[in-house]
């Protein structure tokens, strides 16, 4: 039976390990921290439960794909909600409570924006089209430029709008600026900026309208614990507060992952989990030639996320699960933090308002709020030690516009979480919280492969390789990885 260990209990790194046991193989994850999730870990607070990172669940069939791939169910691990709205998003001038039933939402639109209407028709017909060529692409590796002639990417570049910008792409389908953004937003997702990122992702808007929004009871970090959960009754290990020191090497094939703790953990093959930017760096030096930490150094990487935990002794039921309230000028707040790398003085804002949903996650009539702020990863040299009492103030100030009047004697439970932590707590690469960037020529080929380059026996799961960022195609990285190595196994190859 052929031992493989897995770096990072991530959503990754989970989705290997619970597919890998599932086929026969003996698994062990390590991890640094003492629980599993990574950047989708949750943060208790007293009797409050956030979602650290992630809290939208989009395309939950991929989810379900994931548990059946490992001989499990997910509706017996946990119970999801689908909600309606998905998200409010809150203008200057309005409101839109974005819905997908579709009838309601042309209404909602030709209400508000006369003659957008039509418009919401044309997106969701022809995004369909675009969806269904292109997300070929996200479920097979893509790892070698022969792949380029591949009849699943020939299919695919007529609907990819090489050349276009996300915001461009929208513009065929809307005339009104408030609802090009409404339909442009999830650029956020990528930490990109809608007049610089791919016209290709116009997808995510689609696939947030044609599957929903949904909520795991308990948190989106109740999915890692479900899996983990799997993991070890399919046979797997998972050992927390485990950090790794270095992946043991012999003539460039990997052959054992050596621990901070002194201890060398043989194996057969290696899933790293581990945010791209730091997994270089486990590597003995000299190694990697593709990646190196040097190169690293030299790419494209998102914004990041200023973090504002509140456990108050307040009611919000009256607000929607969801709200993202915009800048008045929200094309100069996506400059200030993708391309001047400065705080701007008039933030975009998320608010997680998940106990109008969930009563499990804090007290009865009390509320865990979830406030973000993107803001410049920490090559903008940002101190956040000197700014973010200040800057989270300016946070609850745009909170409060939008309804989320925060009385500061009501403040029980507080943590604040900044590009800094993310790059020193979590060991997030400069703080991008949202890895690696998704320009082109950091995308299929051109992203690190999954079967990692330069070594041997060696596989890479999660935002920073193929297909991107995001816990849907996280996991489609794993499915990806796993097949490749089964199918090395199977074939007596033993991935030498």
């Amino acid at each position: 039976m052929a031992h493989v260990v897995v770096i990072g209990a991530g959503p990754g790194g989970l989705a290997a390990a619970m597919q890998l046991t599932h086929a026969g193989c003996a698994v062990t994850v390590v991890e640094a921290r003492e629980t599993v999730g990574g950047r989708t870990s949750g943060l208790t607070l007293g009797p409050y439960t956030f979602d650290r990172g992630p809290t939208f669940l989009n395309m939950p069939h991929i989810v379900e794909e994931t548990f059946a791939r490992s001989g499990a169910s997910l509706a017996d691990e946990l119970t999801l909600v689908a909600l309606d709205p998905m998200v409010r998003l809150h203008f200057p001038e309005v409101h839109i409570d974005m819905t997908t039933h579709r009838r309601r939402m042309r209404d909602a639109l030709e209400r508000l924006f006369p003659g957008e209407g039509a418009g919401y028709d044309a997106f969701m017909a022809a995004e369909q089209k675009h969806f269904e060529a292109i997300s070929p692409l996200l479920l097979h590796a893509h790892d070698a430029l022969w792949h380029y002639a591949h009849p699943r990417f020939l299919r695919a570049v007529p609907h990819m709008g090489i050349g276009q910008s996300l915001m461009q792409r929208l513009q065929q389908y809307f005339r009104h600026p408030t609802v090009q953004i409404a339909f442009t937003f999830q650029a956020k997702y990528l930490g990109m900026s809608p007049w610089e990122c791919p016209a290709a992702f116009s997808m995510l808007a689609y696939m947030e309208h044609a599957y929903g929004v949904h909520h795991p009871i308990g948190g989106v970090h109740a999915i890692p614990h479900a899996m983990q959960r799997v993991v070890v009754r399919n046979g797997g290990g998972v050992r927390l507060g485990t950090p790794v020191h270095r992946i043991v090497m012999r003539d460039r094939t990997v052959v054992g992952v050596a621990l901070k703790n002194g201890e060398t953990i043989p194996c057969d093959a290696v899933v790293i989990n581990a945010d791209i930017g730091h997994a270089v760096s486990l590597f003995p030096p000299n190694v990697l030639r593709t990646h190196t930490p040097e190169r690293m150094a030299r790419k494209q990487w998102s914004c990041s996320a200023c973090m504002l935990y509140l456990g108050v002794r307040q009611s919000f039921a009256h607000m929607p699960h969801h709200t993202i309230i915009f800048s008045p000028d929200y094309r100069a707040f996506v400059d200030h933090i993708t391309r001047d790398m400065m705080l701007p003085p008039n933030p975009s804002v998320y608010v997680h308002n998940a106990c109008v949903t969930d009563p499990t996650l804090a007290p009865q009539g009390h509320s865990a709020l979830y406030i973000l702020a993107p803001v410049p990863n920490n090559r903008s040299g940002i101190d956040w030690a000197q700014c973010a009492d200040e800057f989270c103030q300016r946070m609850r100030a745009v909170i409060a516009s939008a309804g989320f009047r925060v009385a500061t004697e009501d403040i029980v439970a507080m943590h604040v979480l900044t590009p800094q932590q993310w790059e020193h707590d979590h060991n997030v690469y400069a703080g991008a919280t949202f890895s690696l960037g998704h320009q082109l020529r950091q995308m299929l080929y051109f992203r690190p492969h999954n079967r990692m380059q330069d070594v041997r026996n060696c596989w890479l799961v999660g935002g920073g390789t193929h297909p991107g960022s995001g816990l849907p195609t996280i996991l489609s990285s794993a499915h990806i990885t796993v097949h490749d190595m089964l199918t090395r196994y199977r074939r007596g190859r033993r991935w030498v």
